[in-house]
């Protein structure tokens, strides 16, 4: 028995897949960029009418009114700032202007010290010449009262080329930075040897040498008496030349030297000299010292 023909059966074909399935992740992110809890409640908000701009006229006064209030803050802020900048900036100038002023008296008041010194010391080396007799040029040699010239040596010492060096030597210690610069305790033990040497008259970098004389130190700087000097320092000794050198190089503080060129690379260079002059220290002031009587007087 033959049945009825059946029609073919055609499969339904699918459709085209999206260019972007593969990156259903983020597909679905810019499809809901808002989670759904953010989404429904802003939804409540405006259907309770509590989202967006205040819709009463009330509220919209008072927005307006802290939108101009924070105008103003920020307006006055500037115009203070503007106002301000050049009173600052004058107020600088006039600073400045004084500061001026004041350093240039301060030069003119150190000037007149100078002189007044240099009177004073004249008068001084008068007083000694008159009163002194025979002892007075002595006398004024040995006070450093008037300028002395005569065979010597001439010493210069400087500091490292690097002054960071350092190491074991003379001078170390746990509270002094021991480099290559030269510090005032250096000066004081060269000076002491030069006297002891057979040194007549010392001077360092033009400042004279007395027995009231004081080598200190301020930071890095060296002070001879209350002077500040700068590196190089050229010392001037007046003496037997050949022998005033021979015997500080061969006495302790020669030798101490000597170990800080080894030791800190300090540059030392000594030079006999057939005639150094020495300039006269300034004045010096007597607190306690007075003369004996009948003695001194001619």
């Amino acid at each position: 028995m033959c049945g009825m023909p059946q029609p073919p059966v055609r499969s339904t074909p699918s459709p085209p897949s999206r260019p972007d399935a593969s990156m259903s992740l983020l597909t679905n992110v810019m499809d809901h960029s808002l989670d759904d809890g953010y989404a429904e409640a802003a939804a409540r908000k405006q259907a309770e009418g509590s989202g967006g701009l205040p819709r009463t006229l009330r509220a919209k006064l008072g927005l307006a009114l802290g939108l101009v209030l924070a105008a103003l803050i920020v307006t006055v802020g500037a115009a203070q700032a503007r106002i301000a900048a050049p009173v600052v900036a004058k107020e600088r100038e006039e600073l400045i202007d004084r500061i001026e002023r004041e350093t240039e008296a301060a030069e003119k008041i150190e000037a007149d010290v100078d002189a007044l010194r240099e009177d004073v010391g004249e008068r001084q080396r008068a007083a000694l010449q008159k009163h002194g007799g025979d002892k007075g040029e002595l006398t004024a040699l040995l006070s450093g009262a008037t300028e002395v010239y005569g065979p010597g040596i001439r010493l210069v010492i400087d500091d490292a080329k690097d002054t960071e060096q350092g190491g074991g030597g003379p001078r170390e210690s746990s509270g002094f930075s021991d480099n290559g610069r030269v510090r005032d305790r250096d000066m004081q033990q060269v000076v002491n040897g030069l006297w002891q040497s057979g040194a007549e008259a010392i001077a360092i970098n033009g400042q004279r040498l007395t027995s009231l004389s004081a080598i200190r130190a301020a930071g890095d700087a060296i002070l001879v008496d209350n002077k500040p000097l700068v590196p190089p320092y050229t010392v001037l000794a007046v003496g037997n030349g050949q022998q005033l050198s021979t015997e500080f190089q061969d006495s302790v503080d020669g030798q101490y030297l000597h170990a800080l060129q080894e030791n800190f690379n300090i540059r030392a260079r000594i030079y006999v000299e057939d005639e150094v002059r020495l300039p006269a220290a300034p004045s010096l002031i007597v607190r306690n010292a007075e003369p004996q009587a009948g003695k001194g007087t001619s």
